[in-house]
């Protein structure tokens, strides 16, 4: 979206996913599960497709839940707050840290057509502090393959998955990238959403109350990727709901606007789950910038996100 018509932002109401499609608990019966997820599936099939034009800042969201949901799995200590901060408040050029780079790896699924080849696959071992397995090369084609199979798109994500987990024991954060991906191709999107990871801590992928979570390539991984699935689409299209309503309340008051760029700053804001308070353009000054934000989140257009005054971070 161009500088000049991110200020039109027509009004959508993202879809939502039927009660009875939301696991609340663990289901046992697989065919139950993969019911579910179809349903659930189809409402976020359905927002993906219609593409509206905070889609960016929607995805990024979404991918910034997968890589705390994943940080939390490897043992890092970072929330979703300082993953933000440690990939944003990088100086330019610099290595964000294994937090950002665990971030990194998840922005670059949520932005990217999911196509993947070695050199890819190298690459996002780095971000993931992962030693390259000779192994992994074989990767690519059981995407590939799963992701063109006739199975319904969960239970071909379950096939990636064990593939995974047979080639390289131990990389459950690289398996679950590998999920998302093949989720995203069996699906035809365009771009991935990475909704399965969200979900790797949920109750309903604990074999039973208080029991042990699923661990990709365990036993019941077909099922438990349908409710991750179903559990997560139903996540992502509720935060849908949010970003769209914050989206319509900026286009309300761009208008009222003077800041020369600020169509520019809207269109960050629309693409990416956050911008800096300090952000630099041809059009905007540092001071000017601050001033543009301060004045959006006063008329309650966008939200100030790292709680600080200074270093501050402002998204939908």
């Amino acid at each position: 979206m161009s500088a000049t018509d991110s200020t039109s932002l027509p009004a959508y109401a993202p879809p939502t996913v039927p009660g009875w499609a939301i696991p609340r608990a663990p289901v046992e019966d697989p065919v139950e599960a993969a019911y579910m997820a179809g349903a659930a599936l189809n409402s976020l099939d359905n927002l993906v497709r219609a593409d509206p034009p905070w889609a960016g800042a929607w995805r990024q969201r979404v991918a910034l839940n997968a890589a705390a949901s994943v940080a939390r799995l490897l043992g890092h200590r970072e929330d979703a707050g300082a993953l933000r901060d440690a990939w944003h408040l990088r100086p330019p050029g610099a290595d964000p840290g294994p937090a950002g780079n665990l971030l990194a790896a998840w922005r670059r699924l949520a932005s990217r057509s999911p196509m993947l080849d070695v050199d890819g696959l190298r690459s996002l071992a780095t971000l993931l502090g992962l030693a390259w397995a000779p192994a992994l090369e074989a990767l690519p084609e059981a995407v590939e393959t799963a992701a063109t199979s006739s199975r319904l798109a969960p239970l071909a994500t379950a096939s990636a998955v064990g593939t995974v987990s047979a080639a390289a024991p131990g990389t459950e954060a690289l398996a679950w990238w590998i999920a998302d991906l093949t989720l995203a191709r069996r699906m035809r999107w365009p771009i991935p959403v990475p909704v399965l990871a969200t979900q790797i801590h949920a109750r309903v992928l604990r074999s039973a109350p208080g029991g042990r979570r699923y661990r990709p390539g365990g036993e019941g991984g077909e099922a438990a990727l349908c409710l991750a699935a179903a559990a997560g689409a139903a996540e992502a299209c509720r935060l849908a709901g949010e970003i769209a309503r914050r989206a319509e309340r900026l286009g309300a008051v761009a208008p009222k606007l003077r800041a020369k760029g600020a169509g520019e700053a809207i269109a960050l804001l629309l693409d990416d789950d956050a911008v800096s308070g300090a952000l630099t353009t041809a059009a905007l000054s540092r001071w000017a910038s601050r001033r543009l934000f301060e004045r959006l989140a006063a008329l309650d257009a966008v939200r100030e996100l790292s709680g600080r005054s200074t270093f501050r971070l402002y998204g939908l």
